[in-house]
């Protein structure tokens, strides 16, 4: 599978970092303007979030409450776990990077395409992911405050400030203005898509210019990187697992179990650049490099998995038949944003079967972000 193309620009982003760190008077305009863009980006995400299909789905509490639980109860567990690994394998500051990428709320737009591709409950990953996020913006500070504390490159009650000035304010400032904005948002998706995914590379940009001049990647070498790598493999892994075998145990069913896995085994990089940008200040850029890293191998390992479930002979078995297979409860698709509130997570009979061109535009809807 290619490299996702977003994950090269951040590279990118990073090389430029690298040969062309920002320092001076300089630096000081980036961090202006990184904190400005990360001020809009969770302000975008309250205007585009509805408020009343996230209350729809709260009817599926078994589902999503699955995922959640994956997300920011089982994830951070094994975070923990891993921290007998410092310092053989992996130092500090990277074992610090690898526990944050494990409070990480989860993803949207990948969670919904992967169901799709697989033939999986499409509405309910729709909400899964929204709920994720919504949920990570209190629950991973939190958690980083207790996980981390000071630790965690500088985190304190000023880092809890900055959290509610440049996350929680502008996220509830969007979301009293959708009512009067949404209409604007959602034809202009696209454009403000292309903000969403340049405030971020501004934000990487910032971080690891930070950590160039500081030295910080001075302490890194390529057998860290490469431990790096094989722990967040046995992570994926042990979370891909867990929720497709541990949904079964639940008594999901087939479509509600594609949605749990794959909505509760991955990480928003999205949503983790810019609160490591709050959170680590000038220590994010190898706080931040776990989650790219993870973010890459979850896209190439999911779509694998995603396009084996489609080939599964129950479904292959039932592709002859006739008409449309879209029974009561299996959710509904609403226009002008393209969001759906999901069904199907309580007893997992209830199937949704959504093509995966109308996927892209219901992913599109509920938020133009690189997972």
């Amino acid at each position: 599978m290619p490299a996702d193309p977003y994950i090269l620009l951040l590279l990118g982003t990073v090389g430029l970092a690298a040969l062309f760190p920002a320092s001076g008077t300089a630096a000081d305009v980036a961090s202006g303007a990184s904190t400005a863009a990360i001020a809009f980006l969770f302000f975008l995400y309250g205007a585009r979030l509805s408020t009343r299909e996230a209350v729809d789905g709260l009817k599926h509490w078994r589902l999503h409450g699955t995922v959640l639980i994956c997300t920011f109860v089982a994830f951070p567990l094994l975070g923990l776990a891993a921290r007998g690994l410092e310092p053989v394998f992996l130092t500090h500051d990277l074992y610090t990077g690898l526990l944050f990428l494990t409070l990480v709320p989860s993803t949207i737009q990948s969670s919904i395409a992967f169901t799709s591709i697989a033939r999986g409950n499409v509405p309910a990953a729709i909400c899964a992911g929204s709920f994720s996020s919504l949920a990570g913006i209190v629950i991973t500070p939190l958690l980083a405050a207790v996980l981390l504390g000071n630790g965690g490159g500088g985190f304190s009650a000023d880092s809890v400030v900055r959290i509610v000035l440049q996350l929680l304010v502008p996220f509830m400032a969007g979301q009293l203005l959708r009512p009067w904005i949404g209409a604007f948002i959602t034809r202009h998706k696209k454009v403000l898509g292309y903000v969403d995914r340049g405030s971020i590379l501004l934000v990487v940009y910032t971080a690891f210019s930070e950590g160039m001049v500081q030295g910080i990647w001075q302490q890194v070498s390529a057998v860290r990187l490469a431990g790096l790598l094989v722990v967040e493999a046995l992570l994926l892994g042990v979370m891909l697992v867990l929720t497709w075998y541990g949904a079964k145990a639940l008594g999901f069913g087939r479509e509600d179990r594609i949605a749990i896995q794959f909505a509760g085994s991955k990480k928003s990089l999205a949503s983790g650049l810019p609160m490591a940008g709050v959170l680590f200040g000038a220590h994010a850029s190898l706080a931040v490099l776990p989650l790219m890293l993870f973010h890459q191998m979850q896209l190439m390992v999911c779509a694998v998995i995603a396009k084996r479930r489609a080939r599964d002979p129950e479904v292959t078995g039932e592709s002859g038949g006739s008409g449309s297979n879209q029974p009561s409860g299996a959710g509904r698709t609403t226009g002008a944003g393209g969001t759906a509130a999901g069904a199907g997570g309580s007893g997992g009979s209830a199937r949704s079967r959504v093509s995966p061109a109308a996927t892209s535009r219901i992913a599109v809807g509920t938020g133009t972000r690189s997972g």
